[in-house]
């Protein structure tokens, strides 16, 4: 028989203890009877099981109405029989009409509980992001508003909806800026399932509007692009534009042209708007009914000081680029020779830029080697979406260049200019890994923190009656904000001196427990000053390798986000793979590419203030 068993010891005599909701048979008993094993199971109640199907649901609906924006977007540009673009922007007003009801009505219930006490992710919604998307929803405004003037050009021949749009997008983009501002940061703990809908909604929306965009200007290139392989004598691609320009004359010719061109070059920043916007968003929705550990943050402040080289390096290249790009949007598509050369310049500048970003990446991951410090784990929704977006839209970069390689390899005629594509694309492939690999540990890595022992340490050298040098504590040499003219010096101990400083003349009182006694600087002391010393440097440099990275992507980001794209124009990857699949393959990757410069750089201004 075994005695282990919950029958033999049915005989025991169960006991009562006192707890505070009344009287309870012991735990020993209980085992033994069964109230605790598998057959009569202790089960907690998991109170987290409503909100998790409220996540699971709620992201099922955005991609929902994802997939159908999409699709609807698809009909359009391939010409879809029965369905026209008013079609697909009837349904981005609908979209964005429900976020506007949305977002007016949780603006009007944080107002009424204005006085309540919210938890904030202090990670989420930093300032530097909150003013980059108000720049680029400026410029978005402006678009808007070239896009009303275009329709009243051309009212005859428009539908309604091609003027509603842009004025319904003008309002919904005022509405949604004052929302990030005021409420990026928010924990949202009332109401928890309606605001994961209205959040995912939002976030979605955005991300509709941000493929309408890419749509818009990638069908806008792929026309200047055929027409420029032409020039560039590659006859054997069957050239038909796509056009979609509306079928009557514009009322004031002048002003149709300038907004028609403007657009075009307005919609960078619109489509740099919306998916900054649905990243935030995304947060918000992900910090939904989450429980977070108060614990005081510091702000950090960007600070010029200290990173004038790297400064100087950085914009040194953003004006070569901006030079580049002028030259190549010039020479392109003029005649095969001028066509070549800009090419051949494009690729030889690439090459110089991306071999000094790998050298610094280098330079920072072997300095990160050489210190030993443990990198932050904790939970952080902003930080983790910051990790995932790099990796994510790198993917795009790697995908172009992987197959402009093999269209090297595998392509029997080599024009002498796209032997330049060859170190270039092996270089971006390279570039992207280091770069990565620094800015996700950048952001991993915890503060530095000054040890307690020596915060308060003094050096006094004293001789006799005077004091011959009185040097700062660590923990000012160690934020540089050592202050010789306050005037006030702390309590010195040392064995038998205290030194202070008298409130009524000014001099130096000393207080001798014992017969007065010099104070000797010991090895360990100047030991603490070397590697305090060695401490700056390695800051130093980190902040001017992340100041010149920043810049660096901001003058990459140029020449694609503009028009400058040696992907579509040396025309060797569509000879090797056709032009249709190539096309494609390009359409679908350069926005990731695009959107992957822009976010590396806020990545970085972000590593550059915390260093």
């Amino acid at each position: 028989m075994d005695l282990s068993s919950p029958f033999s010891k049915a005989h025991q005599r169960p006991t009562l203890h006192a707890t505070p909701c009344g009287w309870a048979l012991t735990d020993s008993f209980a085992n033994s009877v069964g109230i605790y094993s598998g057959r009569f199971p202790k089960r907690p109640v998991d109170i987290s099981y409503p909100q998790k199907s409220a996540e699971t649901l709620s992201s099922q609906y955005g991609l929902s109405v994802f997939l159908a924006g999409l699709l609807l977007m698809f009909a359009w540009a391939v010409h879809a029989a029965g369905l026209h673009k008013s079609h697909l922007l009837s349904y981005l007003i609908t979209l964005m009409l429900v976020q506007l009801l949305w977002m007016l009505w949780y603006v009007c219930r944080s107002y009424t509980q204005r006085k309540l006490i919210q938890e904030k992710d202090t990670h989420a919604g930093a300032r530097w992001l909150r003013c980059g998307i108000t720049l680029f929803a400026v410029i978005t405004l402006i678009l808007d508003s070239f896009k009303i003037g275009y329709f009243i050009g051309f009212s005859n021949c428009l539908s309604a909806t091609e003027g509603i749009f842009p004025v319904t997008h003008a309002v919904h983009t005022l509405l949604q800026v004052y929302f990030l501002w005021c409420h990026a940061k928010d924990i949202i703990q009332s109401f928890k399932t309606l605001e994961r809908f209205g959040v995912i909604h939002s976030v979605f929306t955005n991300l509709l509007l941000w493929t309408n965009g890419v749509l818009t200007e990638s069908k806008h290139q792929l026309n200047e692009h055929k027409e420029r392989l032409i020039t560039l004598g590659f006859g054997n691609i069957t050239i038909v534009l796509d056009d979609h320009a509306p079928q009557c004359n514009c009322s004031t010719t002048t002003l149709c042209s300038i907004f028609s061109q403007g657009i075009y070059y307005l919609y960078p920043f619109n489509i740099e708007y919306h998916i900054l916007a649905s990243t935030m968003l995304y947060v918000l929705w992900k910090n939904i009914g989450r429980k977070v550990e108060h614990h005081h943050q510091h702000k950090i402040p960007f600070k010029f000081h200290g990173i004038t080289i790297g400064t100087i390096f950085g914009l040194t290249v953003l004006t070569s680029t901006i030079a580049i790009v002028v030259v190549y949007l010039i020479q392109i598509g003029r005649s095969k020779i001028k066509s070549e050369l800009a090419l051949t310049m494009f690729y030889i500048y690439a090459i110089s830029v991306l071999t000094l970003m790998c050298a610094a990446g280098i330079v920072a991951l072997l300095i990160y080697r050489l210190e030993n410090r443990s990198l932050d784990n904790s939970k952080n929704p902003a930080r983790k979406l910051d990790a995932d977006l790099l990796v994510g839209t790198a993917s795009g970069s790697w995908l172009l260049s992987w197959g402009s390689i093999l269209a090297i390899i595998c392509a029997q005629d080599h024009p002498k200019y796209t032997w330049y594509n060859l170190p270039y694309s092996i270089l971006v492939i390279i570039e992207k890994y280091i770069q990565n690999l620094f800015i996700i540990e950048s952001i991993h890595r915890e503060q530095e923190k000054v040890n307690d022992d020596i915060k308060t340490l003094r050096i006094v050298t004293i001789s006799r009656e005077n004091i011959l040098s009185l040097t700062p504590s660590f923990k000012e040499i160690y934020n540089g904000t050592v202050d010789a003219d306050s005037g006030e010096l702390p309590y010195l101990f040392n064995g038998n001196v205290c030194v202070r400083e008298s409130s009524s003349n000014g001099g130096l009182e000393e207080d001798r427990s014992q017969v007065f006694s010099p104070v000797i600087h010991s090895a360990s002391d100047f030991s603490l000053y070397s590697s305090n010393s060695v401490a700056n440097n390695k800051r130093r440099i980190l902040k001017n390798i992340a100041a010149f990275l920043f810049l660096c992507n901001l003058s990459l980001w140029i020449p694609p986000a503009f028009g400058c794209r040696p992907v579509y124009d040396n025309g060797l990857e569509e000879i090797v793979f056709g032009f249709e699949p190539w096309i494609i393959v390009v359409n679908l990757a350069m926005p990731f590419s695009i959107f992957y410069r822009m976010h590396s750089a806020a990545s970085l201004f972000e590593v550059s203030c915390k260093t």
